[in-house]
């Protein structure tokens, strides 16, 4: 696996790979990886000729500075895992390398900026999608691989490539789940065994809403899964949504498709999950 930290550098090598007519996948990252990434590796493997991860924790979508500082950062163990998975190439670069000073962004990306995640993150999707679009610059990928777990974040990253016109295609990638049904996420090494135990109300919850499913009781199921999670001992309940699958305003009975969200705190940690009800 080849590491360059200098957009110039990848730039030059992905262009040679280009002129050969390789075609390119990407999956970018915070790091700190676990199964949930490495999925995301193995679908581009099936789907393009070079696979590129990126890892960069991203300050700009960061609401918290604690929460930025603490961000788990095992660049050594990553690499390992990033080479076992068959990964060609990782961009590691500095901020300085991805952000002038004083540096301005905003991309008008509708309701889907203030809801859920949006409503207890202000300015997170700001962020997310200010370095998504570098990335992708810096990148060119053809195909760009992202996890369903960041439902919302997928959703965005889908609304400014519209809006901007961009020229690659994205796949999401189903959820990888730990034996007991919790959703991989690089924030659980924060939780305490007891606490891991506690946060599987959040996807027993969603399961139970999968399988209750009606789209004549939304309204009932919806309450009785926030009763479930809300009333769990040791659980900081954010929010419980059954949103359409398209805009992830609340569903209506004419939804296509429509996903049930989850938030909420267990000990410090904020874990979100998702599961596609219909």
């Amino acid at each position: 696996m080849k590491v360059f930290k200098l957009k110039t550098d990848l730039q030059q090598y992905l262009n040679d790979l280009r002129a050969e007519g390789k075609t390119i996948g990407l999956t970018a990252t915070m790091g700190a990886l676990h199964q949930g990434h490495l999925s995301l590796v193995a679908r581009a493997k099936e789907q393009t000729d070079v696979v590129v991860a990126t890892i960069f924790v991203n300050p700009t979508q960061f609401n918290d500075p604690k929460d930025l500082e603490k961000y788990p950062r095992p660049i050594a163990h990553d690499i390992r895992l990033l080479e076992q998975a068959g990964c060609d190439v990782l961009f590691n670069p500095e901020v300085t390398e991805m952000y002038a000073a004083n540096e301005q962004w905003h991309l008008d990306i509708g309701a889907l900026e203030h809801l859920l995640e949006g409503k207890f993150r202000p300015g997170h999707y700001q962020g997310v999608t200010q370095i998504v679009f570098k990335l992708f610059d810096v990148v060119k990928p053809d195909l760009a691989f992202f996890g369903q777990k960041d439902y919302q974040q997928v959703m965005v990253i889908s609304r400014m490539v519209e809006l901007l016109s961009l020229p690659v295609k994205l796949v999401m990638c189903p959820i990888e789940r730990e034996a007991d049904g919790l959703a991989m996420s690089s924030r659980n090494v924060h939780l305490s065994a007891q606490e891991h135990q506690t946060a599987l109300v959040l996807s027993k919850t969603l399961f139970w809403l999968r399988d209750h499913f009606s789209v004549d009781e939304m309204a009932d199921l919806q309450q009785q899964g926030t009763d479930q999670i809300s009333h769990a001992p040791g659980v900081d309940f954010e929010y419980l949504e059954l949103a359409d699958g398209e805009t992830l305003l609340p569903a209506t009975p004419q939804s296509k498709s429509i996903v049930a969200l989850v938030a909420a705190k267990v000990g410090a940690t904020r874990l979100i999950d998702n599961v596609i009800v219909k």
